[in-house]
């Protein structure tokens, strides 16, 4: 379970985090493919603010990467958090925007992976 784990925190992390860093050096949307016409209804007019919180959810998930790497107290408290933003992320994104690729399916069942996991890690359910 702690190598699935870690894999899933690391695959979330690294993905989200280069993508939210591409939306903000490019917040047009073309370093990704995206049009900022799926933008419209929503609050925002380009990638820049997604990008900026889309950045933060995966150094959090980072974050949760080098703290199992460093086995420490506080490794599943860092997943835990690491899903719930990415699963909040994704349910958030799916409401604003009406159009559903394949992509938010693997990252939601990640994050609520990730929650579950690291939940059953950090021996909140009998085993």
């Amino acid at each position: 379970m702690r190598t699935l784990l870690f894999i899933l925190i690391s695959f979330v992390g690294l993905t989200a985090a280069i993508c939210g860093m591409l939306m903000i050096s490019y917040p047009d949307g073309r370093a990704l493919g995206l049009v900022p016409d799926i933008l419209e209804g929503t609050f925002f007019n380009n990638f820049l603010i997604p990008g900026i919180i889309l950045a933060i959810v995966g150094s959090i998930n980072v974050a949760a990467v080098f703290s199992n790497m460093q086995r420490s107290n506080n490794r599943y408290n860092w997943s835990l958090a690491g899903g719930v933003l990415i699963s909040g992320w994704i349910i958030a994104e799916t409401i604003l925007i009406p159009a559903i690729h394949w992509l938010q399916f693997i990252y939601l069942v990640s994050g609520i992976l990730i929650i579950l996991i690291s939940y059953q890690l950090k021996g909140k359910w009998a085993v």
